[in-house]
């Protein structure tokens, strides 16, 4: 046979109706067109393909072709091939669907914190790496390799984390994931298959990361919180409670710092009970008025995860972050994240890993934290000058704010908000179910508008303000 069904082009699943070929292949070209299973612009295969496909004489094909150009349903042009041809919907069909279905347009604006200026992304920097990465790899850099992820990207962040965050990083105690959920999933599993129960976390935080946790079979009894931060004291008297998930460096959403005695108080209860403290150390990198707040693993190695990720130095979309393990620890995470089947590509790590080498991503660093603290000076001001009963905290770090409301209005700002176009959400959404009710206020995320839409989100703001 002198054609191999392997050198065909694009399949094509029909199958003709009706007693004649012709006709019977028109017709499901026709159906296949109709119902959307063909689009408009979807390139046929030759009629010489199609004929060998369905055993049919190559003629009738083109026959078909050529009658369904001719009626509208296709278009062919020399060196463009046969196409589905572009096709309104009929006018009734989309005033129905109009009606059926109203178009509510989304907010303007949006100060929800949780997302860098994803418009500042070093998009020409990440190409270069990437050309370089990619040039260099080795053809098993393209195979499964190691759970724990690119030893190049792991001996980079190794230096990268004890330089710029103070933590004890050895490669072989750094496993890759996609992002800190992915990480604090494979840490609930190992956690619960070692028979812990309990996992205690913030009176404030995110609900996403308490349902991964109870999702793996962990509760999440709730630690006090205040103008110093979590109060850790309080683990000793949890019976039971076998880890904890801190943010110590800026307490999200409060922006508190963690208090120095606090920090010893987490690591004392760690290393007395045998526990495990999970640092999420999410925005490490940005701070403005006061010296960088070390990481606590430098505390103790062995009783602290440090876990981080490029979603808000870079962007949440790359799906890149990593933890620092304990010696003990490292092999049963790498094995769980092995067994998920969940993983990061290794092109992506092998272009942060040359991203980082090459002094790339402590540039961006530098130039966003100059961008950051130059919109939350004009949030401060603009706060001043038109809202000037409103308290700002939580400020010296980060990339979100939290703005004090008179008592009861937090409901009633949001929805202010959301007829000036503007997407908020109110400190009592990231509230422990367990928690008493606190204060009113806002978490703005500064940080994710545009350059072009900053200052329209923050006029949005001071006109919903009380």
């Amino acid at each position: 046979m002198t054609d191999s069904w392997a050198a065909f082009g694009a399949d094509l699943h029909l199958e003709p109706v009706g007693t004649g070929l012709r006709s019977g292949l028109m017709e499901a070209l026709r159906e296949a067109v109709r119902t959307g299973r063909l689009t408009p612009g979807t390139r046929l295969p030759s009629s010489r393909a199609l004929a060998a496909d369905l055993g049919i004489a190559r003629n009738t094909v083109a026959d078909a072709y050529a009658e369904l150009v001719a009626e509208g349903w296709l278009t062919a042009r020399q060196g463009s091939g046969t196409r589905v041809a572009q096709r309104s919907a009929p006018r009734r069909a989309a005033q129905a669907a109009s009606r059926s279905r109203p178009v509510r347009p989304g907010p303007a604006h949006s100060l929800k914190p949780g997302q860098p200026d994803l418009s500042a992304f070093p998009r020409a920097a990440w190409l270069r790496a990437s050309r370089k990465a990619l040039t260099a790899a080795p053809d098993e850099a393209l195979g499964y390799g190691d759970p724990r992820g690119r030893a190049e990207l792991r001996t980079v962040l190794a230096e990268y984390l004890a330089r710029a965050r103070g933590v004890y990083a050895d490669p072989e105690r750094i496993v890759i994931c996609s992002g800190f959920a992915h990480g604090l999933t494979l840490l609930g599993r190992v956690l619960r298959q070692r028979r812990v129960r309990d996992l205690a976390v913030e009176s404030y935080g995110l609900d996403l990361h308490r349902d991964l946790l109870t999702g793996a079979g962990l509760r999440t009894p709730r630690l006090g919180l205040d103008e110093l931060g979590s109060r850790t004291g309080e683990l000793a008297g949890m019976r039971g409670t076998g880890a904890v998930l801190l943010t110590p460096a800026h307490q999200f959403p409060t922006g508190v710092p963690l208090h120095p005695d606090r920090r010893a108080a987490a690591v004392d209860w760690a290393r007395s009970s045998g526990g495990l403290i999970l640092e999420d150390d999410y925005d490490g990198e940005f701070r403005y008025d006061r010296q960088p707040v070390g990481a606590l693993q430098g505390l103790d190695p062995e009783r602290v995860v440090h876990l981080g990720t490029a979603s808000k130095s870079l962007a949440p979309g790359l799906r890149l972050g990593w933890m620092v393990l304990p010696r003990a620890l490292t092999a049963e995470v790498a094995a769980a994240k092995d067994a998920s089947g969940w993983s990061t590509g290794a092109l992506e790590q092998l272009t942060l890993a040359e991203f980082i080498a090459s002094g790339a991503y402590d540039r961006h660093v530098r130039s966003m934290r100059l961008r950051y603290r130059r919109r939350r000076d004009q949030l401060v001001a603009a706060l001043a000058e038109r809202a000037p009963g409103i308290e700002v905290s939580g400020i010296a770090a980060g990339l979100h704010a939290v703005l004090e409301l008179p008592e009861g209005t937090e409901g009633t700002v949001i929805q202010a908000a959301a007829f000036q176009g503007l997407a908020l959400d109110g400190l009592s959404r990231y509230r422990h179910p367990d928690a008493p009710a606190g204060r009113d206020a806002l978490v703005i995320g500064y940080g994710s508008p545009s350059e072009s839409g900053w200052a329209g989100a923050l006029d949005a703001l001071c006109r919903a303000l009380p």
